[in-house]
């Protein structure tokens, strides 16, 4: 769907919206790629929640993953490698209203744009941040990412990567002022859906890691938990995810706090096993769309800001 047609639809309030509603071009990822079942989450995601097209926008980096703009039909930027935060962040400064997403990959994120994922997590703007993470770089054909476990051969490091992997949930509970801190897997899609949705009613930057599979460079890393359901467990709270529906396969849970930080941390360490659920939550923490609140303009008044500006540089 264009921009035009947004425009056209946003003076229709009496619509209601269906999942095709939200579909954009068809989806290019390799067969078997988790990135397909993400894409089904925030489409049912959408069209429960009931959000405008013309009020939604998604933005990425670059990566497989950042493909996620251009198979949505709602308002997208495509962005350059490792730089998808700072935009969404400025597009959350100056249009509150709107809902923002983020799609970046492991690589994207925690690598070329660990600079900005720390600092934009400090900052804590009201926008849900999707990392998707197959632990590799997979765009570029096989390259040694930092969340690669020890020893997978890449292109890069073909005898094994020889650094332990970083842990992104460790990384954003060590940041101050983070506020929510989620990790769920792709080949469990009804905690992946449950998992989404508590992310976005979270007031705040809800930063959630997707585990996730590819079919053609990491086909391995997730194969024994997906075959053996007892190597994941569920953080499991009234004020966290509960996914009731998946309990009979998933029967290894762990009663979990997420106001308790000093837990969540110990939690984000204990990597024996896989946990899904809400590591940390707290909607009270300061929000940067408040503490640097735009003044509100007019459409003519920033038409003249702009003038006056382009005006200092008149020859």
């Amino acid at each position: 769907m264009s921009a035009c047609s947004l425009h056209v639809l946003a003076t229709d309030d009496s619509r209601t919206f269906g999942v095709s509603d939200y579909e954009g071009a068809r989806a290019r990822w390799c067969p078997g790629c988790g990135d397909h079942s993400v894409l089904a989450s925030v489409e049912k995601l959408l069209a429960s929640e009931q959000l405008k097209p013309e009020e939604t926008v998604f933005v990425s980096g670059i990566g497989c993953s950042s493909r996620f703009p251009h198979y949505l039909s709602t308002y997208g930027f495509h962005g350059i490698h490792g730089r998808a935060l700072p935009v969404a962040t400025g597009i959350k400064l100056h249009r509150p209203e709107l809902s923002v997403f983020v799609v970046m990959g492991d690589g994207d994120c925690t690598s070329i744009g660990a600079g900005h994922w720390v600092h934009t997590l400090r900052y804590n703007p009201d926008m849900v941040v999707m990392m998707l993470d197959n632990g590799i770089y997979g765009l570029t054909k096989n390259q040694t990412s930092p969340t690669t476990p020890q020893g997978l051969p890449s292109n890069t490091q073909p005898g094994g990567s020889i650094l332990m992997p970083l842990n992104p949930l460790s990384v954003a509970l060590g940041v101050s002022n983070a506020s929510f801190v989620a990790q769920t897997a792709e080949f469990v899609p009804a905690h992946l859906y449950a998992t989404l949705k508590a992310a976005f009613h979270h007031r705040g930057l809800s930063f959630v890691r997707i585990l996730q599979r590819c079919p053609v460079f990491t086909p391995g890393i997730f194969a024994e938990a997906v075959k053996k359901p007892a190597l994941v467990e569920l953080l499991v709270h009234d004020d966290g995810v509960v996914v009731p529906e998946i309990e009979a396969i998933y029967k290894s849970r762990i009663a979990h706090d997420p106001r308790d930080i000093d837990r969540a941390r110990h939690l984000a360490d204990a990597t024996e096993t896989i946990k899904l659920g809400v590591y940390f939550k707290d909607p009270s923490r300061p929000r940067y769309e408040e503490v640097r609140r735009v003044t509100p303009r007019t459409p003519q008044e920033r038409n003249d800001l702009l003038n006056a500006e382009f005006d200092r540089y008149a020859v």
